[in-house]
């Protein structure tokens, strides 16, 4: 049990208000407390009860002690509770003022810490396949533009090139055959219009000669039929003659020429005779003959056509040219893709093959880190990037070296990331999958933003390396 007395102002001294069981340090019960302004002390005063027997000290000294120490309080009280109503005031505006100023440099200066170093690589593959004869670079090492960094075995590409320019000078000598045969058919094509000319000429010329056959006929019919009435004129003179021989009309001479007469004109009837026969025969002749020339000038438009038709052209030749180029390029680019040289200066890495190995087309032997241009990609929040433009200083940090800072240039905001299937659904065939849960807390989505670092340090700079990047504005 422990008496409290009153902590007022009192001619006798302190006044007791109440009793209190004390059970510890800090655990009292109140029975008896009307008068207010005591609560303040109880527990001061409670602990120093407590404690007094421990430490020998008396309970009169230590209440004299409070009271003393409770009437310099009473007298600073004013000026504390003034001086801490300013104080207070005084810090509640710096922190308004603090937490604009922060809230204006997180909007204009926004940083991340969820950024990567990021650079080009590429895939280093054969075009061509073969062992592998020399490969002259290690994993993890630095290479310059234009190294050699492995060889394929070339010889089967060699053989290739030389197979290539042989079909192609092949070709060349085909095309020179060709045209001398299409130059000895064109002039057997001018050899068959000649004869066409010759056999129009003879058929020309069998015509005249049928034609004079044709008037020697005529002319052979004419003389058969005056022979043949001369002849009837002097066989029937020597008929009307001879009975008057007899009579003594006529002389004997008058009769023997009249027979004489009669045996010539029997004979120019027999010759022109003969000679219609043979003006006929001539005739037959000359029909032959501008028949076989008639003959002749078909066969020779028909050779003609022949020899016209069989001349052929070089297009079909001339149109591989082409090809057989191409096949010696070919040729000649792959064996110049046996040596595999470096596009720029890079870094080799993931490196897992040696020398002696197969090398397939298009299989990937190792990697190239392009280290001519490095970025820091940080994914800033979506509410951040409207203060974020390309051509934007920036401070990168990398995890490797916090303390140095690289100047870098934004580059370009990113405008696409993959949907959150939580909020929107899966984007497939047919109707929307929406989902049908509400997530009562939204987070803000990020956006990449690519900075390009203008003073890299190549030692430092790891692709996928963690990063900081900060936003400095124009």
């Amino acid at each position: 049990m422990a008496r409290v007395f009153h902590c007022g102002h009192y001619t006798h001294g302190p006044r007791s208000v109440g009793f209190f069981e004390a059970t510890s340090a800090r655990s009292i019960t109140d029975r008896v407390l009307s008068e207010p302004g005591c609560a303040f002390y109880i527990f001061a005063v409670v602990d120093f009860f407590l404690l007094a027997p421990r430490i020998g000290i008396s309970l009169t000294a230590i209440l004299g002690t409070n009271v003393k120490r409770t009437m310099e309080l009473n007298s600073a009280t004013a000026t504390t509770t003034q001086l801490s109503r300013w104080m207070s005031v005084g810090v509640l505006v710096g922190a308004i003022v603090l937490g604009l100023g922060v809230l204006h440099h997180t909007n204009h200066s926004p940083r991340t810490d969820d950024a990567e170093v990021f650079a080009n690589f590429i895939g280093i593959a054969p075009q061509v396949e073969g062992p592998i004869v020399r490969l002259n670079v290690h994993d993890n090492q630095f290479v310059k533009k234009g190294d050699l960094l492995f060889e394929i075995d070339e010889r089967p590409y060699q053989y290739a090139v030389e197979r290539s320019i042989s079909e192609q000078a092949a070709l060349e000598g085909q095309i020179s055959d060709e045209e001398r045969r299409i130059s000895a058919l064109v002039s057997a094509v001018s050899v068959a219009r000649a004869n066409i000319h010759s056999s129009e000429a003879d058929v020309t010329r069998s015509a005249s000669v049928v034609e004079q056959a044709q008037a020697d006929v005529a002319h052979s019919e004419q003389g058969v039929s005056r022979a043949k009435a001369e002849w009837t004129y002097a066989n029937n003179n020597l008929h009307r003659l001879e009975p008057l021989l007899l009579k003594q009309f006529v002389t004997a001479d008058q009769v023997d020429r009249a027979r004489t007469s009669e045996i010539a004109q029997a004979e120019a009837l027999k010759q022109a005779e003969s000679q219609l026969l043979l003006s006929q025969a001539e005739l037959k002749s000359a029909l032959a003959q501008r028949e076989r020339s008639a003959a002749n000038l078909d066969q020779s438009k028909a050779q003609h056509e022949q020899t016209k038709h069989a001349v052929t052209t070089l297009e079909p030749l001339i149109s591989q040219r082409g090809a057989r180029s191409s096949a010696v390029k070919d040729a000649q680019y792959k064996l110049n893709n046996c040596r595999v040289y470096a596009p720029f200066d890079a870094l080799v890495t993931n490196l897992t093959i040696s020398e002696g190995a197969y090398a397939h087309v298009g299989e990937q032997m190792f990697i190239l880190i392009d280290v001519r241009t490095w970025w820091a990609i940080g994914n800033f929040r979506e509410g951040q990037l409207s203060h974020i433009k390309p051509g934007m200083r920036a401070d990168v940090y990398v995890m490797s070296r916090p303390n140095v800072r690289f100047l870098g240039m934004v580059d370009s905001v990113g405008f696409g990331v993959t949907p959150d299937p939580d909020v929107i659904g899966k984007l497939e065939k047919g109707l929307p999958d929406v989902q049908r849960t509400l997530n009562w807390v939204h987070l803000a989505s990020r956006y990449p933003v690519r900075v390009r670092v203008e003073n890299p340090t190549p030692e430092l700079f790891r692709v996928g390396e963690s990063a900081v990047v900060t936003i400095r504005g124009n």
